[in-house]
């Protein structure tokens, strides 16, 4: 059965794109939740002006990403903990301490976007990458201070 996605499906495709699924598959999964329309010339059609609109909104908001990508480029995270001998943190500087940072600084990131290998434990400073929308990573310069 040919049907239009109306959402992005993992594992099937982007929203916009016809795909051909089991009968069963599009009646009792896809077509009750509405993620996607049973392909017909109406529909084709309605499609490709849908996936023209899914394209510039894609646009726009890579195009909002690079915007931000450039400004956290720019920014210096200053973040203040206590230490212990040898440079070590009391506790540790997490991806969440560095949201709630950029949020001071008036930059709503969320936390999940920001990338750490592993919580920060020493005084340094530091190359944080986030991951924004449509495929763009942001370098974010953090600096741990002794408090």
């Amino acid at each position: 059965m040919k049907v239009i996605l109306q959402k992005d499906i993992p594992n099937l495709g982007e929203a916009g794109d016809i795909k051909e699924v089991a009968g069963g598959y599009a009646r009792n999964f896809l077509l009750p939740k509405k993620l996607v329309l049973v392909a017909n010339d109406s529909s084709q059609k309605a499609a490709v002006h849908q996936r023209k609109l899914i394209k510039i909104k894609k646009d726009k908001r890579k195009k909002q990403s690079e915007t931000l990508m450039e400004t956290l480029a720019g920014l210096d995270i200053q973040i203040g903990a206590q230490v212990g001998e040898e440079e070590k943190l009391f506790g540790s500087v997490t991806s969440m301490d560095i949201a709630r940072k950029l949020k001071d600084l008036g930059h709503e990131i969320d936390r999940r976007k920001i990338h750490l290998e592993e919580p920060i434990k020493k005084v340094g400073e530091y190359e944080v990458p986030v991951k924004l929308d449509e495929g763009v990573t942001a370098k974010l310069k953090v600096t741990v201070f002794k408090e």
